[in-house]
């Protein structure tokens, strides 16, 4: 444990309200709620926000064909998404969405800030104009053949990865009319990245240590290229209002707002609580800021992000800790929108226990490099990990026959020093962000405790040494009973419940004991096995 109480700040990345969560949305993001429960059970005071990223062409193009309006669409998909959190034991303490009346006017005033202070200009260029539907067009409404694979794709992003530059878009065809777009000249705001070039690159070396290599890498070659000048407007009807007169026709394009989202959400909750913001946000000691996001979004958040705060000039803290995550594929294949491939979130919450969702998308996550998600696979580990070996461990403790009281024996030394190395590993691991590790480590404690428990064979004991019994059974009931404390970040549900079945308190990060002789009552199994 620390000597002093720290302020951890967590960003998770805000999904877009076009399309559904799926599986690789959440082993994205659920190492925000790892770290997130981990701290609070140190005793830091944590702060954990995100919020539905609610603006943007995709969401109008979807509103066109449902016949809808943007705000329509954005609003089911984010009450949605907040179901799909809450199902999912995502400890947010704020979770908003940039449609949001305080996001809105705080961003505003965010942003004519980095205006005032020379960072945000005025610039005229070409952009690809739509002739028949008399409008400028997003990458997003165009489509084109693709430079580098030769498939057709939208403007915005092509499957082999190849992101289409300003000259490509100059050639495409505008997807609502069918007609070749033209170069026109149009006047928009951009923001001068290259000022800040140098202090980027010395923000990456001070902190790429706190980050895993992708975003030490992905970073790297970003800033290598030379910061580009990148437009904060475009010319849409859904987004938020420019607050410079002259750009009443512009909206703020929406990665500037979405990522400054993180601010505004903890202003938020810590206006609502009477928290200081400035506690999480500011340069402090005791500070510590992680963002949390797929490796999609690495630079926004390493060098977008921080650019942003520099540019307001209000002695903003950079965040600290990156936590990027590969992708999840489904059945050896990307997950894609165009193939249909995505197994949603909603499905695995409707049919399987959610911490059996959580304990999968962890121990076999994305952590480091790409991984894999099959169906088959997800019911094969979650039956031989966690029903058989961490679920049989509890039932065979708590609910061993003619056993209504915890014991009163002693406790094995053995395994006592087990548990203690245990949470000192799983801290170190969950520190390094080694989240597949950490639950690594617990399940060869589970293992321990199921060998010590057919070693001493207490069905035994219990008839011919009842002194034995009660050590026995005492020692795997405060195993459990520390296991408990060592799930709770990754498992939340069973572990709760098992601090009730145990009269124990909220979840610490201590080596605990029963208390001898109390009623074991209601105890009941955590996990069905999974046909």
């Amino acid at each position: 444990m620390q000597d002093k109480e720290k302020n951890i700040l967590i960003g998770g990345a805000w999904p877009y309200a076009n399309n559904s969560l799926h599986v690789g949305h959440i082993a994205g993001l659920i190492s925000g709620d790892i770290i997130a429960r981990f701290n609070r059970q140190i005793g830091n005071n944590v702060l954990y926000v995100s919020g539905t990223d609610c603006h943007g062409t995709p969401i109008t193009v979807r509103a066109k064909k449902e016949n809808k309006t943007p705000k329509e669409i954005a609003e089911s998909y984010h009450e949605e998404f907040k179901k799909c959190f809450e199902d999912m034991q995502f400890s947010y303490d704020l979770y908003t969405k940039t449609e949001d009346e305080y996001h809105e006017e705080e961003v505003k005033k965010l942003f004519k800030k980095m205006y005032d202070n020379g960072y945000i200009y005025e610039k005229k260029d070409l952009q690809p104009y739509c002739e028949k539907c008399k409008k400028f067009v997003a990458d997003r409404e165009v489509k084109l053949i693709c430079p580098s694979c030769g498939n057709e794709t939208k403007g915005d992003m092509c499957d082999c990865g190849y992101e289409p530059k300003d000259e490509d878009l100059l050639n495409a065809t505008c997807i609502e009319c069918g007609n070749k777009v033209v170069a026109k000249e149009n006047m928009n705001l951009y923001l001068a990245l290259g000022k800040l070039q140098k202090d980027i690159e010395q923000y990456v070396e001070n902190k790429k240590s706190n980050w895993r290599i992708s975003s030490q890498n992905e970073s790297e070659k970003y800033l290598k290229q030379g910061l580009p000048e990148k437009a904060v407007t475009r010319n849409l009807e859904w987004g938020i209002d420019i607050p410079l007169n002259g750009f009443e026709d512009k909206k703020m394009y929406v990665w500037i707002e979405a990522v400054l989202g993180y601010v505004t959400a903890c202003k938020k909750i810590c206006e609502e609580r009477g928290l200081n913001w400035e506690d999480y946000w500011k340069n402090d000691k005791d500070n510590y800021i992680y963002m949390v996001h797929g490796k999609d979004n690495i630079t926004f958040h390493t060098i977008i992000l921080p650019a942003l705060l520099l540019s307001i000039d209000e002695n903003y803290r950079l965040p600290d800790g990156m936590v990027a995550t590969q992708y999840l594929n489904i059945n050896e294949e990307k997950i894609s929108k165009s193939k249909g491939n995505g197994i949603t979130i909603r499905y695995m919450l409707d049919n399987y226990n959610s911490d059996m969702i959580r304990y999968y998308l962890t121990s076999n996550g994305p952590e480091r490099k790409d991984s894999n998600f099959s169906l088959e696979e997800f019911v094969a580990i979650c039956n031989a990990e966690i029903v058989n070996k961490y679920g049989n461990l509890i039932n065979r403790t708590l609910k061993f026959k003619g056993l209504d009281k915890v014991p009163d024996g002693k406790m094995n030394e053995e395994i006592k020093q087990k548990i203690q190395n245990a949470y000192n590993e799983v801290e170190n691991a969950i520190k390094k962000l080694e989240f597949r590790k950490a639950t690594s480590i617990i399940k060869d404690l589970v293992e321990d405790g199921n060998k010590f428990y057919e070693e001493k064979q207490p069905w035994k004991e219990q008839k011919e040494n009842i002194e034995e019994f009660n050590n026995t059974i005492y020692t795997c009931c405060n195993l459990v009973a520390n296991l408990s404390n060592l799930y709770e970040p990754f498992m939340p549900t069973s572990s709760r419940k098992v601090r009730e079945f145990l009269n124990l308190p909220k979840a610490t990060w201590d080596y605990i004991e029963v208390e001898k002789n109390m009623n074991l009552d209601g105890i009941e199994p955590l996990f069905e096995r999974i046909k």
